[in-house]
C-alpha cells in the first residue's frame, strides 16, 4: 500500500505538470522539450527565496512566477520568430532540445552538482485506509485538485478558454472569427508556464533532496502520460498522469525502482505504434 500512496503523490505532480504541457502543445503547436528545464529551475529559484527566511510556501510564488515569464520569454524570442520562418515543426522541437540542456546544464554550471533541500518539512503523518501520507504530501495531492478544477473551469466557462480551445481546434479559423490568436497564445504560455514552474517546485518539495539535473528525464514521464491521454486533451491529459504516475511507482514495488522510468518508456512507445492520438483523443488529434 505504501507504493501505491508514492503513486498517488507522484500521479498529483505529474498531473500539474501535464496538463501546464499538454495546454502548451495544444494551443500553441510547440512541442516544448524545454519543459523540464524550465521545472527544476523554477524549483531552484523557489529554493534561494526559500533560503533567505520566506516559508516554503511562499517562496513557491517565486517558482510560479519563474516559470510563466521564462516560458513567455522562451516563445516571444525563440519560438515564435523560428514558426513565422514556416519551418518543419521538427526544426522547433530540435530547438527546444538545445534549450533544455543549456537549461539544466547551465544552471549545474551555477549551482553546482550537489544536493539541496528545502526548509519545509514532511509535516504530520496520517493513515488513510492503508495509506501513509504526509501533511506536505496531502498540501501537494490538494494543489494538485485545485489545479485540475482552475484548468477545467477555465476551459469551459471562460471567454479565454473557450478561446483557447478555438485556437487549438483551428487557428486560422479562430483568427477570421475575430480572436486574438497571437494574444491567445502569448497568454497560454503564461499560463502553462506558471503550472511548469508549480510543478517544478513541489516536484522538489516532494523529493526532499534535489540538483539541477534532477527533472532531466521527466520529459519522458511527460510524453508518455499526453500521448496516453491523447495529445492536446487537457482532461486525457489528467487521466494519463494518474495512470503513469501510479503505474510507475506500484511497479517499482515489484522489479528494481531503477527501472521504473522503463514503464513510461514502454507505454510511450506503445501509444506511439498503436494509438499515436491517445485514447481521449481522435484519428483528427493525430
Amino acid at each position: 500500500m505504501s507504493s501505491l500512496g508514492f503513486g498517488l503523490i507522484s500521479a498529483a505532480v505529474l498531473a500539474i505538470a501535464t496538463v501546464g504541457f499538454t495546454m502548451q502543445f495544444a494551443v500553441t503547436n510547440v512541442l516544448n522539450l524545454a519543459y523540464g528545464s524550465i521545472m527544476i529551475n523554477s524549483a531552484f529559484v523557489s529554493y534561494y527565496v526559500n533560503q533567505h527566511g520566506v516559508t516554503a510556501w511562499v517562496a513557491l510564488v517565486g517558482g510560479v512566477l519563474t516559470g510563466a515569464i521564462a516560458s513567455w520569454l522562451l516563445n516571444r524570442f525563440v519560438y515564435t520568430p523560428f514558426q513565422r520562418r514556416n519551418l518543419a515543426p521538427i526544426t522547433v522541437v530540435i530547438v527546444s532540445l538545445g534549450i533544455d540542456l543549456m537549461g539544466t546544464f547551465g544552471l549545474q554550471a551555477i549551482v553546482g552538482g550537489g544536493f539541496v533541500s528545502f526548509t519545509q518539512n514532511q509535516g504530520s503523518e496520517y493513515h488513510f485506509a492503508g495509506l501513509l501520507l504526509s501533511s506536505l504530501q496531502l498540501i501537494i495531492i490538494g494543489i494538485c485538485a485545485a489545479v485540475l478544477v482552475g484548468v477545467h473551469g477555465l476551459l469551459k466557462y471562460t471567454r479565454l478558454g473557450k478561446a483557447m480551445r478555438a485556437t487549438s481546434a483551428n487557428r486560422s479559423l479562430a483568427r477570421n472569427s475575430g480572436i486574438k490568436t497571437n494574444y491567445i497564445i502569448s497568454t497560454t504560455w503564461l499560463i502553462s508556464g506558471a503550472l511548469c514552474g508549480l510543478a517544478g517546485t513541489v516536484f522538489a518539495m516532494n523529493a526532499g533532496v534535489f540538483e539541477a539535473t534532477s527533472a532531466q528525464l521527466y520529459i519522458v514521464l511527460l510524453l508518455a502520460a499526453m500521448f496516453l491521454g491523447g495529445p492536446g486533451e487537457p482532461y486525457g491529459a489528467m487521466f494519463g498522469a494518474i495512470t503513469i504516475g501510479v503505474a510507475t511507482e506500484v511497479s517499482a514495488a515489484y522489479i528494481n525502482p531503477d527501472y521504473k522510468d522503463v514503464i513510461a518508456f514502454v507505454v510511450l512507445i506503445a501509444m506511439l505504434m498503436f494509438r499515436p492520438f491517445g485514447i481521449f483523443g481522435s484519428e483528427k488529434t493525430n
